[in-house]
């Protein structure tokens, strides 16, 4: 079921989802019952940024706890920093150029496998409550995948005349009034609901109710990256806010909770604002937990993960197998005591923005491509389409990215090549299905968001 609509709410609760956490963590689940899942993503949201992974403003207490109480990968980047692709690719397990959505804009295949439908076949009700103009299922083909998909489309931004995304708080409402129905009516089934927050896409909200939180003056003007910071906090707030939602209808001792971002936010690092064109760590690099009290003990995965684990993950946790084999990694034997694997080879592209008008659509997916990448025992390679150009840099000791590895010309290595020509490859594989451009609305909803070229 697609449902679209647009709700209100003004109340942002800080500590009620740390509360909620502290009274279920360490107990074991009952045995016999399938877990409720509960997959949080939150857009534009890099890792550096949070107190789990070391950051000293306090903008995320109740990330944090959850992350405390499960198990947090601290070397987690997304496949795609651009949203309708990563998260594509989070449902599917696979790869833009696998799924064919490898721009905002661009529906993926129709009639994959993913972990929302390999659920609803074990007999689990699925849900999805998403607010970014991207995720609507006419530019993204997501709904296939969901019993009930809501688009919640309330806010403006950048000025725009079109609404294109969702407060935190609306979600939030949805995911309640849908809840209900469930605790209601099909409360002996398990569930899996997915929210997607907006916040902290650009531009900048200063939000104001957490200065004193992270230590600014209430009434202070901010930089880009103080608000930022600011975003983060009210985020927070909304997603306890929501753990205390789901507390007074399910026991969240029975919900394996995941939290993730689609990808991270360039902050001026390399001379860049934004996401989507680049491969450097600010927007590869994400926060990812997932927790489950008494099946997944406390603790840190240091290994090299994806976005693209989560699918095969969550279902090997839950002892269920998917329909198909999927691209990412399943985490359950390492969460279970096994050896990591340290030496993993993770891969990555970029893509161009929005597909806007019919030259656009006729060169989408080959032409769209920006860049490639891979990463190996903290050697990352890329390499960009566009200049011809390949950087290689030490992230143990360069961790900036500012010094590369190689000289003038110098061409990839062979893995890099390798997995260019199968991204390549793969694009032309939907040449066949030319996409129409995009209506009118859409592109305002679009520009509006800043997904262009």
């Amino acid at each position: 079921m697609l449902r679209t609509g647009s709700s209100c709410r003004v109340a942002l609760l800080i500590l009620c989802g740390a509360a909620m956490l502290s009274q279920t963590g360490g107990v074991e689940p009952p045995t016999g019952r399938l877990p409720n899942v509960l997959i949080v993503t939150v857009d534009t949201l890099r890792a550096d940024r949070l107190g789990a992974y070391g950051y000293s403003r306090n903008t995320s207490p109740v990330i944090d706890k959850l992350m405390r109480e499960g198990v947090r990968f601290t070397q987690a980047r997304t496949v795609e920093p651009l949203t309708g692709p990563a998260l594509c690719s989070m449902l599917t397990s696979r790869y833009p150029h696998e799924h064919g959505g490898s721009r905002n804009g661009l529906r993926m295949r129709s009639g994959m496998a993913s972990l929302p439908k390999a659920l609803q076949a074990q007999g689990y009700r699925t849900s999805a409550f998403v607010g970014n103009w991207t995720l609507r299922d006419k530019l993204s083909g997501l709904a296939e995948h969901f019993e009930y998909y809501e688009e919640v489309i309330s806010r403006r931004r950048w000025f725009g005349l079109v609404k294109g995304e969702a407060t935190a708080d609306d979600l939030n409402e949805a995911f309640d009034v849908w809840l209900d129905d469930h605790a209601g009516r099909h409360g002996d089934r398990p569930f899996m609901a997915w929210v997607h927050y907006v916040e902290p896409h650009a531009p900048y909200r200063n939000q104001k109710a957490f200065h004193g939180q992270l230590g600014f003056p209430k009434n202070q003007a901010l930089g880009d990256k103080e608000k930022y910071d600011t975003e983060i906090a009210a985020v927070d707030a909304a997603f306890g806010e929501l753990l205390e939602i789901a507390g007074k209808k399910i026991n969240l001792d029975e919900t394996l909770i995941v939290f993730a971002s689609d990808h991270g936010e360039s902050l001026g690092e390399h001379g860049y604002w934004g996401h989507g064109r680049h491969l450097y760590e600010p927007t590869l690099h994400i926060p990812m937990s997932i927790r489950w009290p008494g099946r997944v003990a406390p603790g840190t995965v240091d290994a090299p993960a994806l976005l693209i684990d989560l699918a095969p993950t969550i279902l090997g946790l839950i002892d269920t197998e998917g329909n198909a084999p999927f691209a990412g990694f399943d985490w359950t034997a390492v969460l279970d005591g096994g050896e990591p694997p340290m030496d993993r080879i993770t891969r990555y592209q970029a893509h161009r923005g929005a597909v806007l008008s019919k030259h656009d659509s006729d060169l989408a997916r080959k032409a769209g491509l920006l860049a490639v990448g891979l990463i190996e025992k903290n050697r990352k390679e890329i390499f960009r389409m566009e200049r011809n150009r390949r950087w290689l840099f030490d992230l143990e000791a360069d961790p900036k990215e500012l010094d590369s590895l190689t000289r003038v010309n110098e061409h990839p290595t062979e893995g890099l090549l390798g997995w260019m020509r199968t991204v390549y490859e793969g694009l032309g594989e939907f040449d066949s299905t030319i996409p129409a451009p995009l209506d009118e609305e859409s592109v305002k909803a679009l520009k509006s968001l800043g997904y262009v070229d």
